[in-house]
């Protein structure tokens, strides 16, 4: 049986944080974000401090006993039944779908199926979960959204994180055109398939700088590493971040 997408009929007093690997060592401000966010909502956060890899790399490597290791030592670190949020929809997915791939056929496959119902990309959690209402208090300025392919065609949550933009009184979010397109990212793909990421990336970038918004936003960090540092080395003023830094940033009164 696969993970369905089922939200809670009430709304939870506590949940668990997967905060992702790139999250930790690249864009700790979007886990702090992402916590602040949801205690204002009052929900309790929980961080297993002994979390790691989702198991991703391995996984899309080839390598599944490694990524089972890998794996495991994740779903025993988030028992109960409290939901899951991860800011990444890359490392949801993996959690929510492919987690159930990796572990048919285990021992352990129905503790993993339990956890895989409980998964949530953010925006999706914040938008469908929690119904969040946003005040924005700061100035006005032009906002662009990258989502991940995982989170569009996975997670399929695409629209939340604009659900979220457009609550934003003094935002105008800005559309481009390849906007559904992979930056070039891809994890690994862009370590073995260098030539042809730096053409994908440029070419998003193009399309990105074209339509002159303020900031760049989005929901996983591999992609906004990609992005920023192609922009980073042309020297652009798009300012590059994850959407909870900018939900937060403009919504802490």
């Amino acid at each position: 049986m696969e993970a369905e997408h089922a939200y809670p009929g009430q709304r939870p007093r506590q949940v668990y944080l997967f905060g992702t690997c790139l999250v930790d060592l690249f864009f700790p401000e979007a886990g702090v974000d992402t916590v602040s966010l949801l205690e204002r909502e009052g929900v309790k956060v929980i961080y297993p401090k002994d979390q790691t890899c989702c198991g991703q790399p391995a996984y899309n490597s080839g390598y599944h006993d490694e990524a089972r290791i890998v794996a495991r030592q994740q779903v025993r670190l988030f028992p109960g039944d409290a939901p899951v949020v991860v800011p990444s929809g890359s490392c949801a997915s993996m959690m929510k779908h492919h987690y159930l791939d990796l572990f048919r056929g285990e021992p352990d496959f129905a503790d993993v199926e339990a956890l895989s119902r409980r998964v949530y990309e953010l925006t999706e959690f914040l938008v469908r979960v929690l119904n969040v209402r946003l005040n924005d208090l700061g100035a006005p300025e032009k906002v662009a959204i990258h989502t991940a392919c995982h989170a569009r065609r996975e997670m399929g949550v695409a629209g939340d994180a604009d659900a979220l933009v457009d609550q934003l009184a003094n935002v105008e979010r800005v559309g481009f055109t390849r906007q559904t397109e992979c930056c070039g990212f891809g994890g690994t793909f862009a370590v073995k398939h260098g030539p042809i990421s730096a053409a994908m990336v440029s070419e998003k970038v193009d399309c990105i700088e074209a339509a002159a918004p303020d900031r760049l936003v989005g929901g996983d960090c591999g992609c906004l590493m990609n992005i920023g540092g192609h922009m980073r080395h042309r020297g652009s003023p798009v300012k590059v971040q994850h959407i909870a830094s900018l939900l937060w940033e403009r919504t802490d009164g």
